[in-house]
């Protein structure tokens, strides 16, 4: 049968790259982008776009039976610091957006749905190290709680009316190709940024706040890899807990020393402190790799070493 992916939110951190990797794997024609504003000249240039809003049932409805649309990657949403400071804006775009296309693909007109949820789900009662796949769950955040609650549809989608939905967990993502677009783990790719144009860095949390993250290649990797996996495979419905590396801001600044030896941090906690210290510091995503074969390939100075060298002609 023939794929056609359209990837709403295509502009944003995870959309743009995303986008690219899709286009490479199955051809420009076969990925359509869209977002409610165009993006930079790689992703616009790279293949057919579309400027649609997400909240906007007909237009996302026209845009999926023109194309022909059998794969949708619904990656708009608002983040967790920025939907802290418009809750209900955040609420209407994380919910109503993802009631769209899984009515689309109950009513028969997409395939298959990816859906990215987030560690945001978890909570202050949740258990911090190593957690689980099925845990206490108390989202304190606009953004987890809309979370939350779209894995609890998403499964509910799954086992009512058949709906092929796949999601992940993302931790904190971090890349040298886009910017972060107002989320809780936003320090980790500014600090890059930050080291090479000013040797300094001001750090939004504190030096031992521990929190997991994950390059953005094998964010990309693990979302492909779910969507194209055989259906039987995928036996979680929710959101699979998916897992990087985990490191706090001394950490990332040992790791920059070992390149840039004059790089000092200094440490301003704000409102983001408080999110942050109610996230997981570890999780465990044994049912990722036990059921479709995840596994992270990229540790923190691999990392560090490719976000310095890729970002020095920058500065």
């Amino acid at each position: 049968m023939k794929k056609r992916i359209l990837i709403i939110g295509a502009c944003g951190q995870i959309g743009t790259e995303l986008t690219i990797y899709l286009r490479e794997k199955f051809g420009s024609h076969k990925v359509i982008a869209s977002d409610i504003r165009e993006g930079e000249a790689t992703l616009m240039q790279s293949g057919p776009f579309e400027i649609l809003d997400a909240m906007d049932y007909e237009a996302v409805q026209e845009i999926v039976i023109r194309y022909e649309i059998t794969d949708v990657y619904l990656m708009a949403a608002m983040l967790s610091a920025t939907a802290e400071k418009f809750p209900m804006k955040g609420w209407n775009l994380n919910m109503n957006s993802l009631f769209h296309v899984l009515n689309l693909a109950k009513d028969k007109k997409i395939n298959k749905i990816f859906w990215p949820s987030s560690i945001a789900v978890f909570g202050p009662t949740t258990p911090k190290n190593d957690t689980p796949q099925r845990t206490v769950m108390e989202p304190s955040t606009v953004y987890g709680i809309s979370k939350q609650t779209g894995e609890r549809w998403c499964e509910y989608y799954n086992k009512r009316y058949g709906v092929d939905v796949r999601s992940i967990r993302y931790p904190g993502l971090i890349s040298y190709k886009t910017l972060p677009g107002g989320g809780t783990t936003d320090y980790a790719v500014d600090i890059y940024h930050k080291a090479l144009k000013h040797k300094k860095y001001i750090c939004f949390l504190n030096a031992e706040t521990t929190l997991p993250m994950m390059f953005m290649d094998d964010a990309i990797k693990a979302t492909v890899n779910i969507m194209e996996a055989e259906k039987e495979k995928i036996k979680t419905r929710s959101s699979y807990n998916l897992s990087g590396m985990s490191f706090n801001p001394e950490e990332i600044t040992a790791s920059i020393q070992k390149h840039i030896p004059q790089f000092k941090i200094s440490y301003e906690p704000d409102f983001r402190q408080a999110i942050a210290d109610s996230w997981p510091q570890s999780i465990d995503d044994s049912e990722a790799h036990n059921d479709w074969g995840w596994k992270s390939e990229i540790s923190l100075d691999e990392m560090t070493e490719i976000m310095l060298t890729n970002l020095k002609d920058t500065y």
